[in-house]
């Protein structure tokens, strides 16, 4: 069974950087693709980033294209979202979320299982 959880938020200046991390405690690990999207305040959730399970796909949405950079590490059973030269508009809960079927997907309703989130906020 898939469970993920997502680690690395903070509070950061304008500028700066953060990494996420989400992580899998399951079995299957090398088989997923996995999505990370971000919810702010009064918002709705959109894509950030995904990664097929191979790392052989990968988007981004165009907001973070250039900033963000997002990696699989199967030894790990984990995956990365390296967040560089972060602005307030970035400030959100950031979510992982993985699916069995859509590499690289930007779909939200493509993706079934979820993690509970962690939080970004970026100071101006």
């Amino acid at each position: 069974q898939v469970q993920l959880l997502e680690s690395g938020g903070g509070l950061v200046q304008t500028g700066g950087s953060l990494r996420l991390s989400c992580k899998d405690s399951g079995r299957t690990f090398r088989s997923l693709n996995i999505g990370w999207f971000r919810q702010a305040p009064g918002k709705e959730r959109e894509f950030v980033a995904a990664i097929g399970w191979s790392g052989a796909t990968i988007n981004y949405a165009n907001s973070v294209q250039g900033r963000f950079f997002i990696s699989k590490v199967n030894d790990k059973n984990t995956v990365f979202l390296q967040m560089n030269s972060l602005k307030p508009e970035d400030t959100a809960v950031y979510y992982c979320a993985s699916t069995g079927y859509f590499a690289g997907s930007i779909w939200e309703s493509e993706y079934d299982t979820w993690g509970p989130g962690t939080q970004v906020t970026v100071s101006s």
